[in-house]
């Protein structure tokens, strides 16, 4: 069984960009910076969003699949893993989130 740790060595880097921004019905409801403790998410979404051009109820399934055993943990613990729990809601209620990258000046 694959880790987090494990696939996040398998998407591609996301050290260009200092963060990425969530955006639903225009307004701002997310942003993940390329720091410790948020940067596997910011590769998450980045490559959601390059897959499937914004976060829709599918790349929600494949993104709660990418983060392996945290999602469990966040199934389990809501508002422990708020970036899963955004996957989660989408999955659940449908949706979807635009993403606007943020490239290193």
């Amino acid at each position: 069984m694959n880790t987090f740790a494990d696939t996040l060595k398998t998407l591609p880097p996301v050290s260009h960009l200092t963060h990425l921004e969530l955006y639903a019905a225009g307004a701002c409801v997310a942003r993940i910076e390329n720091k410790p403790g948020q940067a596997g998410s910011l590769a998450v979404y980045a490559l959601l969003a390059d897959k499937y051009g914004k976060i829709t109820p599918a790349a929600a399934v494949e993104g709660i699949q990418l983060y392996c055993e945290h999602s469990a943990d966040a199934r389990a613990n809501p508002g422990k893993h708020p970036n899963i729990d955004r996957l989660l809601q989408l999955q659940q209620d449908g949706g979807e989130l635009e993403v606007k990258l943020y490239p290193q000046a």
